[in-house]
């Protein structure tokens, strides 16, 4: 029962993002909207910014679990803005609201997980020194992060998925010849 009820409070929330900013979201508005007391939201959470890096921290795993290969930095891209589409006036509101770090931390650990993913595959049968991996985890993660942050800087503009399979095409063996001068210099 307690996590149909968290769950429902997390539901509730969103719900209301996708209608008005958090700044106007009350305790009151969560309850209301989903059939439980204030009692019962504060046995759960302690507060709004509580349940939104619950929220988030739930979708990050979710992520983590869904993506256990990936393929191509597209596929990175794709994995990281699918939330964000599907949910696009929730996620504007909080990024533009106080909470806007929370947010940032979630995309900063799911860019960082995609990637460690993605060249670990792709590194799969290849020797590269640990501080080489490192570094290009570092670089990626830092280029998907921008990306997604100026993405949600410019309101998330409805043609991401194009500039970033554009971006890719543009970028392709990039990568390739990165790896290729870290296994030179072993």
């Amino acid at each position: 029962m307690a996590d149909f009820t968290k769950k429902a409070i997390k539901n509730s929330l969103i719900k209301l993002l996708n209608e008005k900013p958090l700044k106007q979201i009350s305790v009151r508005d969560i309850v209301d909207d989903c059939g439980v007391n204030r009692n019962t939201f504060y046995y759960h959470f302690q507060d709004i910014p509580q349940l939104l890096q619950s929220i988030i921290q739930e979708d990050a795993d979710r992520l983590v679990l869904e993506n256990p290969q990936i393929g191509s930095v597209e596929d990175c891209m794709n994995a990281v803005i699918d939330f964000s589409l599907k949910n696009k006036k929730a996620v504007l509101h909080i990024y533009k609201s106080v909470n806007r770090d929370i947010y940032e931390q979630y995309q900063w650990q799911v860019c960082e997980h995609i990637v460690t993913v993605y060249l670990d595959q792709t590194l799969k049968g290849r020797q590269i020194a640990e501080a080489d991996r490192a570094f290009l985890i570092e670089y990626l993660k830092c280029i998907l992060f921008g990306l997604v942050m100026d993405w949600l800087e410019t309101g998330m503009r409805d043609d991401i998925q194009q500039f970033v399979h554009r971006l890719c095409r543009l970028n392709l063996g990039n990568l390739e010849d990165m790896i290729q001068r870290c296994q030179e210099d072993t």
